[in-house]
């Protein structure tokens, strides 16, 4: 994240997504396949690490790094090899940012779900972060009820982000600044849309 300054003096906080050309590698249609799809990969791999199916998909377009799948509900006039890059953004669009979240790994109650742990004194013992008690022979009948929030793991799931404003496209060095925060750690990939 970073912080640029509008046209009126304020400052903004940005994210600086650094967005490499996508290519379209294959063009799906309703009566071949079933559905309207484009297929787009992006990003570089040395060729000896990429398995000979893939590189008889690629053919000629490139050796991409990462291949993903857009269904789209009109057929598309795009062909095989049209390549996407930031000028398709402009500035004040709002968009879509989707992504992997940051993994926390195995996580309690407290910073799992916003529990507020007992009282630091008067009787506490050594239960200032635990859950508490996850059932009874209530209304789950001596069960633990579906969907009980306990301890688990945190993190590491596809989050979308929406209407986040693009402020700044910068085509020579392929980079779009968008307010606010995306969702994923520094070199995640994620997908935008308009």
């Amino acid at each position: 994240m970073s912080q640029i300054f509008d046209s009126a003096g304020n400052v903004v906080p940005v994210t600086l997504i650094r967005a490499t050309p996508n290519v379209a590698i294959q063009v799906r249609t309703k009566e071949k396949d079933g559905y309207h799809a484009l297929q787009i990969a992006s990003g570089d791999r040395k060729a000896t690490r990429i398995a000979k199916p893939q590189k008889g998909h690629f053919k000629e377009l490139g050796n991409f790094r990462y291949v993903r799948e857009v269904r789209l509900k009109e057929p598309t006039a795009d062909e095989r090899g049209a390549s996407f890059d930031v000028s398709v953004f402009s500035e004040g669009d709002n968009v879509r940012v989707s992504g992997i979240s940051k993994a926390k790994g195995f996580q309690g109650v407290v910073k799992r779900h916003g529990f507020h742990g007992a009282a630091g004194s008067h009787g506490v013992k050594h239960a200032h972060r635990q859950p508490g008690s996850i059932g009874g022979a209530g209304r789950a009948g001596g069960r633990v009820a579906l969907g009980m929030r306990m301890a688990g793991r945190m993190g590491g799931v596809r989050i979308s982000v929406r209407n986040l404003k693009i402020v700044k496209v910068d085509v020579e060095n392929k980079i779009l600044a968008v307010r606010g925060a995306v969702p994923g750690r520094r070199g995640t990939l994620v997908e935008i849309r308009g």
